[in-house]
C-alpha cells in the first residue's frame, strides 16, 4: 500500500514540495491556507466575493500531470490592461466557483482539467481574513498586510482568523489517516500559522498517529521574527501546537553565496540552526536555484527557496522508514 503524505502550507512553499513529491509513488494531499489576500487573489476576493484562488492554484499546478504548456498557462500572469497582475489560473478557479456555486467543486473540476496526482484541499470553505494585533496596538488586517509588516519582531498580542472558521471536514480525515504530515516550508505567519488557527486542525495534528515533519524556512523576512534561529520558530509553534508534536525537523545546511545574502539583507536573514543536538534535526543541503519574481506580481516574494528534488528526497527517506 502506498504511503500517505499530507502537506500543510500555503502557495509557494507547497508548490516547491509538491513538485518534488509527485514524482514518487505516494498518496499525496495538500491542505491549503485560505487566508491569502494579496495581489490578484485579493482583488478577486474583493470584487467577486470568491474564495482566494492563488495558493490553491499553485498546488494544483504543482500536482498537475498535464503538459508543460498547460501548466504555464495556469500560471500565466497578464501584464497589461484591466487584467494586469491577474494569473489565468486564478481567473479560471474563480469562474469555476461562480459556475458550480462551490469553491470545493471548483477545485475538484480544476484538478480534473489538470490531471493532478493527489488532492488539493482548502483548510476551510469560509471567507476568512487574517488579523494580527501587535504589542504597539497596531492591527494588521489581511494576509498581505501581515506579510509586508516589518514590526512583528517587536512582539504581537494575538493572531487570529476573522470570522472564526469551520474546518473543512476532509482536512481532519486526511490528517488522521496520514502516515506522514509535513508542515512547511512557507511564510510562517501568513501560510503556516493560518492553517493551525482553523477549528480542529491543531488538535488533529496532535492526535494523529502520523509522523510529523517541520520544514524550517531558509529565510525569515525582515521584521517578522524576533530571532533568526530555528529555536525561535519552534517556540512559536509551541504556542499553537504544544510541545513535542514534531518527530523530525528538516533544516538546510547549505548557505547561499555571500553576494546573494548581501543582496537580500534588506529583505530578510538566513535562519540559523541552533538546535544541532536535538535528535529530531535532519541537516541537509536543501538550497534551490534562485527563483524569478514576476514583475507584475503585486507582492514581492522571497526568491531564495528550497530545491524541490532535494526536499522531496529527504521527505521520502523519512516516510520509507516509517
Amino acid at each position: 500500500m502506498r504511503k500517505k503524505i499530507v502537506v500543510i502550507g500555503g502557495g509557494t512553499g507547497n508548490f516547491v514540495i509538491l513538485s518534488g513529491l509527485k514524482k514518487y509513488d505516494v498518496d499525496l494531499s495538500a491542505i491549503v491556507s485560505m487566508a491569502d489576500s494579496g495581489g490578484s487573489t485579493g482583488i478577486l476576493r474583493d470584487e467577486l466575493g470568491v474564495l482566494p484562488p492563488g495558493d490553491v492554484r499553485q498546488c494544483l499546478v504543482a500536482l498537475s500531470n498535464s503538459s508543460r504548456l498547460m501548466r504555464n498557462v495556469m500560471n500565466y500572469r497578464f501584464e497589461n490592461g484591466n487584467l494586469g497582475g491577474h494569473s489565468l489560473g486564478n481567473l479560471l478557479l474563480s469562474a469555476l466557483e461562480k459556475v458550480t456555486g462551490s469553491f470545493e467543486r471548483a477545485v475538484e473540476e480544476a484538478g480534473k482539467i489538470l490531471y493532478i496526482k493527489g488532492k488539493v484541499i482548502p483548510v476551510t470553505l469560509n471567507q476568512v481574513h487574517l488579523k494580527m494585533i501587535l504589542n504597539n496596538r497596531k492591527v494588521l488586517e489581511g494576509e498581505a498586510e501581515v506579510y509586508l509588516s516589518q514590526e512583528i519582531d517587536k512582539g504581537y498580542k494575538s493572531i487570529y482568523l476573522e470570522p472564526y472558521p469551520k474546518v473543512n471536514p476532509k482536512v481532519i480525515d486526511e490528517i488522521m489517516n496520514a502516515d506522514l504530515v509535513v508542515l512547511g516550508p512557507g511564510g510562517f505567519y501568513t501560510s503556516l500559522i493560518p492553517n493551525l488557527l482553523v477549528e480542529g486542525v491543531a488538535e488533529a495534528l496532535k492526535k494523529s498517529l502520523a509522523k510529523k515533519v517541520f520544514v524550517v524556512n531558509l529565510m525569515n523576512r525582515k521584521g517578522q521574527c524576533k530571532s533568526n534561529k530555528v529555536s525561535h520558530n519552534l517556540k512559536e509553534l509551541v504556542k499553537f501546537l504544544g510541545k513535542d508534536v514534531f518527530d523530525y525537523i528538516l533544516v538546510n545546511k547549505e548557505e547561499p553565496s555571500k553576494e546573494l545574502i548581501k543582496n537580500y539583507s534588506e529583505e530578510g536573514a538566513l535562519v540559523k540552526n541552533d538546535i544541532g543536538n536535538d535528535k529530531r534535526v535532519i541537516l541537509s543541503d536543501l538550497l534551490g536555484p534562485l527563483a524569478n519574481a514576476h514583475k507584475k506580481d503585486l507582492i514581492k516574494r522571497n526568491l531564495i527557496r528550497h530545491d524541490s528534488k532535494k526536499l522531496a528526497n529527504e521527505i521520502i527517506k523519512i516516510v520509507n522508514n516509517i
